[in-house]
């Protein structure tokens, strides 16, 4: 991930939350929102309520390799956040890319 598809600014996480639309999945919350822009910006967080900060790190580790495993079949020009529930503890790579993907085809972010 390069780093300017790293969302960082509080305005555009603001924006995001406010603006913008969010599904909802066993494992994953996503929030998306279209920026403009012909590439797509991501952030990845897990909060204290997924657990210690091993576990919220394990949590955006997953994360992340499940968004680049499917990342070459996104829509570009968007805006996404990733939020880990407390239910991704203990879980494989496996449930969490089902997860994922499944969270991304009902915000109709895959390409046609």
């Amino acid at each position: 991930m390069l780093k300017k598809e790293v969302l960082r600014k509080k305005e555009d996480f603001s924006a995001i939350y406010r603006r913008g639309k969010s599904v909802s999945d066993r494992l994953i919350v996503l929030f998306y929102r279209k920026n403009g822009l012909s590439y797509n910006r991501t952030a990845f967080l897990a909060s204290k309520k997924v657990g210690n900060s091993v576990q919220r790190n394990r949590a955006k580790r997953l994360m992340k390799e499940s968004f680049r495993i499917s990342c070459d079949n996104l829509k570009t020009g968007y805006d996404i956040v990733f939020i880990a529930r407390n239910t991704i503890n203990g879980r494989k790579c496996s449930e969490v890319i089902r997860s994922l993907n499944s969270a991304v085809n009902r915000a109709k972010l895959f390409k046609d």
